[in-house]
């Protein structure tokens, strides 16, 4: 789906990241996401996958290797957005003054920001519940919330840390569907870690499986399916082998040694 004159928006080459302590978390991870692209990543715990999005967000720095996406090399404010595992809603105010709070960081006002944080909750389908506190809504609405918060500063590329984790099956569903049709219109390069094998295969263009500590990359699996992923898909015979070859390929890395230094 990529053209071999097209940069990747996150570039991971040969990263290593260690802590103080000396364990050593990731091994000469090397990775690329495109614009449009929708990349997950698997693995046992601990193996670094979070520590990943951390380092594409530049919220922490490598111990060797490079790591390239345009907020760190152009310092582009709002070019990479982040969604966590718990909403991280500010429960004093309401969800259109939540979702309104990363232009209100970048200096818009209310009047400027008003038809964008509407715009972002009807694409979101909250739009009758702007008044709303975080704590009169489901699991499900607060993570869409959430992501309203992400898309409204129209970022180039999305990091999730596993954000459905929490919700139960027929709101995962719903909101794995929804994320494809959010990401795909606005051509949006996705970096998404997640444990579900299922969510995996349905979302993706590519998943990478992380071997144990130090993390690395043991195995690719592309997922060759047209989007948008129809329902239907996750019915499939195709969906099932892609699910159990990907199963396989967790069975191995988990019986990579753990090293911790």
């Amino acid at each position: 789906m990529t053209l071999a004159s097209e940069s990747p928006l996150i570039a991971l080459t040969e990263v290593s990241k260690h802590f103080v302590s000396g364990v050593r978390v990731l091994s000469n991870v090397s990775l690329a996401v495109f614009k449009k692209e929708f990349v997950s990543i698997v693995g046992p715990s601990g193996c670094g996958k979070s520590t990943i999005l951390r380092l594409a967000a530049g919220l922490d720095v490598a111990s060797a290797g490079k790591v390239q996406t345009p907020a760190l090399m152009a310092k582009a404010e709002g070019a990479t957005a982040f969604v966590f595992q718990e909403p991280t809603l500010m429960p004093w105010t309401s969800v259109f003054n939540n979702v309104w709070l990363p232009l209100r960081l970048q200096g818009s006002d209310l009047d400027q920001s008003r038809a964008r944080v509407v715009a972002a909750l009807k694409s979101v389908g909250l739009e009758d519940f702007a008044q709303a506190y975080p704590a009169q809504l489901s699991g499900g609405m607060k993570m869409r919330a959430s992501i309203a918060r992400a898309l409204i500063t129209e970022p180039k590329i999305l990091l999730m840390d596993e954000p459905f984790a929490a919700l139960d099956d027929l709101s995962r569903y719903r909101l794995n569907d929804d994320l494809l049709r959010w990401q795909q219109e606005r051509s949006i390069a996705t970096l998404f870690v997640t444990h579900n094998i299922a969510e995996a295969v349905f979302l993706s263009n590519r998943v990478l499986v992380m071997g144990a500590r130090p993390g690395r990359i043991i195995h690719t699996l592309s997922i060759d399916e047209p989007y948008p992923r129809r329902p239907a898909f996750r019915e499939s015979m195709r969906f099932v082998d892609y699910c159990r070859a990907l199963t396989t390929a967790l069975g191995e890395s988990t019986e990579q040694p753990q090293q911790t230094r």
